[in-house]
């Protein structure tokens, strides 16, 4: 019987039907464990491997990450920082043909790279920017499908809850690959590697979109007017204080991890201080102390780095006990800052919505790992591994056709699936085939990464559709949304074309820095 196959089937089936993810996961392999034990598929004793499962995702300590990450998103996100970025931008670049589309495009950039949270810069820029290209004349099918396509930045442009996830899931399927090959020396992929393979192809797909924005604005000018709203251009204090603070935040998260200064975890706890600073900064918070502090966490961390204190050995002496006096007052500096700045988000009303929407993603995210663990043990237990590695290997153009199979597969699920799904429960299957024919895993990691934001635009269940729906004005119909962003989709197939014949695009700046 092919169990494995009826398995999957059922999954996409019980999904659509409106039931919770993780839910779903859990009763269709329940489902199918009990069935293939009493048909003789399946050997039940490999549920005495669930426990181990669960307790090594709850252990692993690359996804303590993503709540960390999440928190910094979120309270950036509380803090309205989308809002002073979008009327700077808009002021600068709307009197160009399209600039208000390329202040959109710019903004999703900045956001992707300061929040990584789709939803949140989706509705922010639905709200603000969306009825001012509307005023200036833009065509709203354009105008829409700008909005979602920038919001979708959040998982390509690091640091980003895909590519954390989607790091876990490669370095796991790299390491069966070289099992497979009979390499017991195994080389991993971690998520620094990641954030690097992806930061290029993120900016390719911004200046794609920017240069098919300013294409459309000179061939169709009524699709994309200059402003016509008079508005003052922003002074350059204006323009560095809106674009400088998560510009810094940004520098300062992915540069501890691109520099090797900094674990993921460690870069992930840094980004949600400084979005607790940055959001104490803009809420009224005393800006001195906001800043000292800033500068005393940064000054601890460069002087531990290059110079730390062990007291616990014997021969230390007064230097090192005067080194530690200081570090212990630049830590105590930046301590009463970051509580300055979370009594100020408690009474703005802020901390509170940060850790409960917090609370309320990472629960999502751990659950469906969880349940995709099990998932895929009885998956694996009914012969599906080898029927996926068997289904690549008969495929019509060797490693190629392999690839291109799997690629539009992907696709063709983004239709219907979540990121999270499609990453946690497909990919472990397809990747490891891909890896032994050949593949280069970092790359193929960046190409599943860009296929996989692309399920965020396609109808029906593209997530970013849903977000500006919620918070289009009433003019800006269902089908204009729709009909909007498949110009956008046809852009992310080409970038992932370029990709295609040039990997290097994103195996360059990992080789340069790891």
């Amino acid at each position: 019987m092919a169990l494995d196959l009826l398995m999957f089937a059922a999954l996409i089936a019980v999904i659509l039907m409106g039931y919770p993810v993780a839910f779903s996961i859990a009763g269709v392999a329940t489902a199918f464990a009990l069935i293939g034990w009493w048909a003789g598929d399946f050997n039940i004793s490999l549920m005495g491997a669930l426990g181990q499962r669960f307790f090594a995702v709850m252990t692993n300590p690359v996804l303590t990450a993503i709540p960390l990450f999440v928190l910094m998103g979120v309270v950036l996100e509380k803090s309205r920082i989308a809002e002073d970025l979008l009327e700077t931008m808009g002021r600068l670049f709307g009197s160009l043909r399209g600039g208000l589309g390329v202040s959109v495009m710019l903004v999703g950039a900045l956001l992707a790279a300061s929040t990584g949270i789709v939803g949140a810069t989706v509705v922010a820029m639905g709200m603000i920017a969306l009825p001012a290209m509307l005023r200036n004349g833009y065509n709203p099918r354009l105008a829409s499908g700008m909005v979602c396509t920038a919001g979708t930045l959040g998982q390509i442009i690091p640091p980003s809850t895909l590519l954390i996830i989607l790091a876990e899931v490669m370095s796991s399927a790299f390491q069966q690959a070289q099992f497979k090959q009979g390499k017991f020396s195994i080389e991993t992929i971690s998520v620094g590697q990641t954030f690097a393979a992806a930061l290029m192809p993120g900016f390719l797909l911004v200046a794609i979109y920017i240069v098919y924005i300013l294409i459309r604005a000179a061939l169709v000018p009524g699709d994309a007017p200059a402003m016509r709203e008079t508005a003052a251009r922003p002074k350059r204090a204006e323009i560095f204080g809106a674009i400088l603070p998560p510009v810094l935040l940004i520098v300062a998260v992915l540069g501890a991890i691109l520099g090797g200064v900094a674990s993921p975890n460690e870069a992930a706890s840094v980004g949600a201080v400084g979005a607790i600073l940055l959001a104490g900064y803009r809420m009224g918070a005393p800006r001195w102390l906001m800043i000292a502090g800033a500068a005393a966490l940064m000054l601890l961390a460069v002087a531990a780095g290059s110079a730390p204190v062990r007291l616990q050995r014997s021969d230390a002496g007064g230097f090192e006990y005067m080194l530690a006096a200081i570090y212990s007052g630049l830590a105590l500096a930046g301590l009463l800052a970051v509580g300055a700045a979370i009594v100020t988000a408690f009474r703005r009303g802020v901390m509170i919505p940060a850790m409960a929407q917090t609370l309320s993603v990472t629960s999502m995210i751990f659950a469906t790992i969880l349940m995709a663990s099990f998932f895929s043990l009885v998956f694996v237990g009914l012969g599906g591994e080898h029927r996926v590695a068997a289904i690549l290997e008969s495929l019509p153009g060797g490693p190629t056709g392999a690839l291109i199979f799997a690629m539009a597969f992907i696709f063709v699920l983004g239709f219907f699936l979540d990121f999270v799904e499609i990453s946690v429960i497909l990919l472990p299957l397809l990747i490891p085939p891909l890896i032994l024919m050949g593949h280069d895993p970092i790359w193929l990691a960046v190409l599943v990464a860009v296929n996989l934001q692309t399920s965020f635009l396609t109808p029906p269940f593209g997530f970013s559709l849903f977000y500006l729906r919620g918070a289009a004005p009433p003019e800006v119909t269902t089908g204009m949304i729709y009909r909007g962003v498949v110009p956008f989709i046809g852009l992310q197939i080409f970038a992932m074309a370029i990709l295609w014949f040039l990997p290097a695009i994103a195996t360059w700046l990992p080789g340069m820095v790891f």
